[in-house]
């Protein structure tokens, strides 16, 4: 097989499964599949999979008689979730370019795209045009992101504030991420014909009180990566790249600060 290029994502690092897994909540997965209408029986696909982790959550969903087919860009990602999932019956994990055709994958009723088309500033349209082949008619896309991501916070340094900002809208402006992919989604599944769209608006990243271990994981992961693209950016902060990162870290663990991102839920039925 031919190897599948992934240095174009923006959050690869040697962490990214471990990341991945820590940061997603079985509960929190189970709830918007069932607002999506996921039930025993269907056949679901799960766009950018990750590790696996969620895959599996909405294998045991479709449970008695449904499946679950994983697909991801990453072989390494591919090889975690099937070691740790790949073992209950019908489930089943593929290394695929979402860009590309996957019509030996076959149809299903639910295509499940949770966090991905963040990744695509440019490109979302084509992806949910190529993907909406693999649905069968009268199945249901199930689009998952986030809106003004990651740049909700009180009470933030303003110094560290003005350094999160610029980070975040140079990961849109030089490695195609998306800082308002939530408010498209219901834009994408208009353009192409879907019928009974609906939208479920929720928070994400919601953090106040107590930080969590995997909060601060996932958060100074985010960070490292961010400095590791835009390193003149920290550099330029007063004390440097380790004064952020003690500033945020500081900030972060503060039980009086507030976190926050707005999570937007939208499906649509593919007509007959």
């Amino acid at each position: 097989m031919k190897k599948i290029e992934t240095q174009n994502y923006l959050m690869e690092n040697d962490e990214e499964e471990k990341r991945l897994e820590i940061k997603t909540d079985p509960e929190a997965v189970k709830n918007q599949a069932l607002w999506f209408g996921i039930d025993s029986g269907a056949r679901v696909l799960d766009v950018g999979c990750g590790p696996g982790k969620t895959t599996a959550l909405l294998h045991d969903l479709v449970q008695p008689g449904g499946g679950a087919v994983g697909v991801d860009i990453a072989e390494s990602r591919i090889r975690y979730a099937r070691s740790f999932y790949g073992d209950k019956q019908q489930i089943d994990f593929q290394v695929r370019d979402i860009r590309l055709p996957m019509e030996d994958l076959g149809q299903f009723d639910f295509i499940w795209v949770r966090f991905v088309l963040e990744y695509y500033c440019e490109g979302a349209s084509e992806i949910i045009k190529n993907i909406s082949a693999n649905l069968k008619p009268g199945g249901y896309m199930c689009l998952l992101d986030l809106d003004y991501n990651c740049l909700s916070h009180w009470e933030m340094p303003p110094a560290l504030e003005e350094i999160l900002t610029k980070v975040m809208f140079r990961a849109q402006d030089h490695y195609n991420f998306d800082l308002y992919a939530g408010r498209k989604l219901y834009a994408h599944l208009y353009d192409f014909g879907f019928d009974d769209i609906n939208i479920h608006v929720m928070p994400h990243h919601l953090i106040y009180g107590e930080l969590k271990a995997s909060d601060e994981f996932n958060w100074m992961k985010k960070l490292e990566i961010g400095y590791l693209k835009a390193p003149e950016m920290f550099n330029a902060y007063p004390g440097g790249r380790e004064k952020a990162l003690s500033d945020f870290k500081k900030f972060f663990r503060d039980p009086r600060r507030f976190t926050y991102s707005p999570l937007i839920l939208c499906k649509g039925r593919k007509p007959l």
